[in-house]
């Protein structure tokens, strides 16, 4: 059949039409159903949806990234035919069904998602079933390997190549702007790609971006890593481990992280970048993706098995994730942090401690050091990651003079005193990310939380416990009123509630 386009001017996640209710059932299709659009020697699959008044007959509603996806023009004639479900989808069903998928099925399903042939609706079905299901190591590492070969990637002719990798679920942790340049430093090379933050209040790519761009192609990583020896990267610029992205949209709104998913998506990412040796850090503890240290150990068992399979030298850090790292929370605060802790070689000691012990496992398993954190904290002090990673932001087009008091942080601020006297017991760390969210973190590079006061330490009433920045008045307001909903850090002996809430007299 030959339609003619109109443009929608509205974005949608899939490649989609809308055609008119004749035509779709001239046709035979009905909502959710494949066709394969075609003009010259274009053509694309996408979903259809169907409207008795978005479209009238004869034409075909093209969204907007479809519209740019196929590099067609408003007006412009195209011919439809349906196609039917990839085979991919029988998999899905197979793995809803809990059965083990082969090698060949895993390949087709991550072509699927990357070639965008698997509609949402069934990438959702695939992740949610392998949430429940798992996988075992086996589908695990072909479902690496695919996500690898469905990418770009990197070779480097000389020099050894390390990576290094965070979990997440613990807010501030900004330990890879201070681990990259000190193992860059030692000639070691380092091409960091890193996420924004999703579901946090700021991840390492929105804190690098502070002090210089981080979009860059995989060629363009290549040729920083090579100047530089090391870099800070947006992974979702590069086109390396595409349907890692694809699988995360999806994560996203369910707020679940399948370990199958999570162990691949990693993994893969180090594999494009040919990282020879490869550093996990593993966070446990109350509040963090990981709530026990033996689970913590499971995990880590299994990135090495992984690391092996893949041909990678990997070890795991597991680390203390009960609450934030440092003090600062949000992209500008802890890109300051990070940085007065490389200019001085002071700050939080949680952050030190952190960063030169995960930097120090890198410098002793590809045989840089013998005592790889007492090195580690020597280029920190000497001031050498220092000068690398001014390098670093050089290269990749930033300010190598800044400094960290010339960091801009939100000027609305709140601050917030403790009402009693005691110790801090507990710091909720999903609450304080949902506070920094709601006070503009991480879209707003200047929101976020300035923690005064942490987990052991002594209050007394009036004290400052912490401060909100924010960039707008009325988020601001938001996130106090985060705060007063519920409180996020307890200190010993404090009410947590009144129940009843209301009395009556």
């Amino acid at each position: 059949m030959k339609l003619r386009v109109k443009f929608l001017n509205v974005e949608k996640r899939e490649y989609a039409v809308v055609i008119n209710t004749d035509d779709a059932h001239e046709l035979g299709l009905i909502p959710g159903d494949r066709v394969r659009i075609f003009r010259d020697d274009h053509t694309l699959t996408v979903s259809v949806e169907i409207s008795e008044s978005v479209v009238g007959r004869g034409e075909i509603g093209l969204y907007s990234n479809t519209l740019k996806k196929f590099g067609a023009n408003e007006g412009d004639d195209v011919r439809i035919t349906a196609v039917s479900k990839p085979r991919s989808v029988e998999s899905i069903k197979r793995k809803i069904n809990g059965e083990k998928l082969t090698e060949e099925e895993i390949y087709e399903i991550v072509r699927g998602i990357v070639n965008d042939d698997i509609r949402e609706v069934e990438l959702t079905a695939f992740v949610i079933s392998s949430h429940i299901h798992g996988m075992d190591i086996e589908e695990i590492e072909w479902l690496t390997r695919a996500m690898i070969d469905t990418g770009e990637r990197i070779s480097f002719d000389k020099g050894t190549v390390v990576d290094k990798h965070s979990i997440g679920g613990v807010p501030g942790n900004k330990i890879s702007l201070l681990i990259v340049p000190i193992i860059a430093s030692t000639g070691l090379l380092i091409p960091k790609t890193s996420s924004r933050a999703i579901t946090g209040a700021g991840g390492t790519a929105d804190i690098m971006e502070v002090f210089a761009p981080v979009e860059f192609t995989a060629e363009e990583l290549k040729e920083i890593t090579l100047k530089a020896g090391g870099a800070l990267v947006w992974g979702g610029a590069t086109n390396i481990a595409p349907a890692d992205d694809r699988i995360i949209e999806v994560e996203y709104p369910l707020s679940i992280d399948p370990r199958s998913q999570l162990l691949a998506s990693v993994m893969a990412k180090k594999g494009s970048v040919g990282a020879e040796y490869v550093v996990i850090d593993i966070p446990v503890g109350e509040g963090s993706k990981v709530p026990d240290i033996n689970e913590g150990r499971m995990m880590a068992r299994e990135f090495v098995e992984l690391g092996s399979r893949l041909g990678m030298n990997v070890e795991c850090a597991i680390t203390y994730g009960g609450g934030p790292i440092g003090r600062a929370i949000g992209p500008a605060l802890e890109a300051r942090e990070a940085l007065y802790m490389l200019e001085t070689g002071q700050g939080p000691r949680s952050l030190y401690e952190k960063a030169t012990g995960v930097a120090g496992i890198l410098l002793e398993i590809t045989g840089k050091s013998r005592d790889g954190k007492k090195d580690a904290e020597r280029i920190l002090n000497s001031g050498k990651a220092l000068k690398k990673f001014r390098e670093i932001v050089t290269v990749q087009g930033g300010n190598p003079d800044v400094k960290s008091e010339d960091v801009v942080v939100g000027d609305k601020k709140y601050v917030v005193h403790a009402e009693t006297e005691g110790y801090i017991v507990h710091l909720d760390n999903k609450r304080f990310v949902e506070i920094a969210r709601a006070a503009g973190a991480p879209h707003d590079k200047g929101a976020g939380i300035y923690l005064h006061k942490k987990r052991g330490e002594l209050v007394k009433a009036g004290d400052e416990l912490f401060t909100i920045y924010a960039e707008k008045e009325w988020k601001l307001s938001n996130a106090i009123e985060k705060v007063e909903e519920r409180f996020p850090l307890i200190i010993e002996g404090m009410v947590l509630e009144r129940y009843p809430r209301y009395r009556y007299y």
